[in-house]
């Protein structure tokens, strides 16, 4: 008996394997709504805010993300999107092909800031930061890396001490996006029952943010440093359903699982930009992209591209579904994060001396992803959380 033969569609270079037939109807308009935003409001100025390291128009911005429901895409209730992983990782995606810093943005504000407050906060923290929160009209950050203490936050320095029925905050946390900009944030602290969150207004005396300056990475990003001195929070200011290190760990996976499919973002970026040039750049009398070097570097950034974004799609899958583990997440920003930077590398020697110049994106996302690569867990850490999983030993501490 034979088969009837299907209509083959053309091969698609920028869709080498056909993902996108694994994703619905609705996925697909989440993507393209986020593809639109940042091309219309992103993409003509990035490069410019990239080269004088600011983001001038990060509140404006917000608000439009947040009305795009872009901010707490996976959260439900308090305004919030209830969108499923898989397209709040194709948002990501898209955001992190504009720029790092852009996804970086939202990253804090939803899977970090508002993750925490809808998990763990009571319902009153809910009912006042969330619904402003999801529409961009505040913006929050998450304070818990410390000027001597990243991958080990256990050993932070921040305390928080009862004052009668208040609680007085005193340390410093570093490297923290959006900070200088924050209503609320999000800052995790020692206290005698364990690591406690803390929803902090930053109009609260003794709590600022000096901005950090000379960056060579995430430039279109606001970064910087939060100082508590002797902040005085009332009781109810703690987030009441997270004592311990689970808390702050839960909401950096939940971000970590943005970042893998964020770094495939540039990734992409980068390789369309590359093979862009290379059809149109000429050597030796005929486009450099008919060179059998050039076609390997492109063959090789494809399949890890796209192998990248097939691993993303499949952890969003599994957290849907529920069953996604911390490690599966190590798993993907390990890869991804790496790979991507890779493919920026290779796409910069298809580029030349252009690769170098901001009229093209290629350096910005190769200087990106160097911050990223470090971010929400450095490459040894993931390791050795698969090490253990693989190994079932501790290499942490000796």
């Amino acid at each position: 008996m034979s088969v009837p033969r299907t209509a083959r569609a053309p091969f698609d270079p920028h869709d080498p394997l056909g993902i996108d037939d694994l994703l619905s109807p609705e996925d697909r308009a989440v993507r393209d709504t986020v593809r639109g935003w940042a091309a219309d409001r992103v993409l003509p100025h990035v490069a410019d805010w990239y080269e004088r390291g600011e983001l001038p128009s990060l509140r404006e911005l917000a608000r439009e993300l947040g009305a795009i429901g872009a901010l707490g895409m996976p959260l439900t209730g308090y305004g919030c999107a209830g969108a499923s992983a898989v397209q709040y990782g194709l948002a990501c995606l898209e955001l992190e092909a504009a720029d790092s810093g852009i996804r970086s943005m939202v990253s804090v504000q939803g899977s970090l800031a508002m993750y925490a407050i809808h998990r763990y906060g009571s319902e009153e923290q809910r009912q006042e930061w969330l619904p402003r929160m999801a529409a961009g009209e505040v913006i929050g950050c998450f304070g818990l890396t410390e000027p001597d203490h990243g991958s080990d936050p256990a050993s932070m320095r921040t305390r928080a001490k009862r004052d009668g029925s208040d609680w007085v905050l005193d340390g410093r946390k570093m490297w923290i996006t959006n900070g200088s900009v924050a209503g609320v944030a999000v800052v995790w602290a020692q206290t005698e029952d364990g690591v406690r969150g803390f929803a902090v207004p930053t109009d609260t005396p003794g709590f600022s943010a000096p901005e950090i300056h000379h960056k060579w990475s995430l430039r279109a990003s606001v970064t910087s440093e939060l100082v508590l001195d002797g902040v005085r929070l009332p009781a109810d200011a703690v987030l009441p359903g997270a004592t311990g290190l689970g808390g702050p760990l839960s909401c950096l996976n939940h971000a970590r699982y943005g970042i893998v499919w964020g770094a495939m973002g540039a990734a992409r970026s980068c390789f369309e930009a590359a093979l862009d040039y290379a059809t149109g750049r000429e050597q030796f009398g005929r486009p450099i992209a008919g060179f059998q070097l050039t076609q390997a570097k492109f063959a090789d950034m494809a399949v890890e591209l796209h192998k990248g974004i097939l691993l993303a799609h499949h952890l969003g899958l599994r957290m849907d579904a529920g069953t996604l583990r911390p490690e599966q997440v190590s798993f993907g920003k390990l890869n991804n994060v790496r790979e991507a930077i890779e493919i920026c590398r290779t796409a910069r020697t298809i580029l030349g001396a252009n690769g170098i110049s901001l009229e093209y994106p290629v350096m910005r996302h190769a200087t990106n992803l160097e911050s990223v690569l470090t971010y929400e867990g450095t490459v040894e850490m993931h390791q050795l959380v698969l090490g253990k999983a693989l190994t079932g030993l501790d290499a942490f501490r000796g």
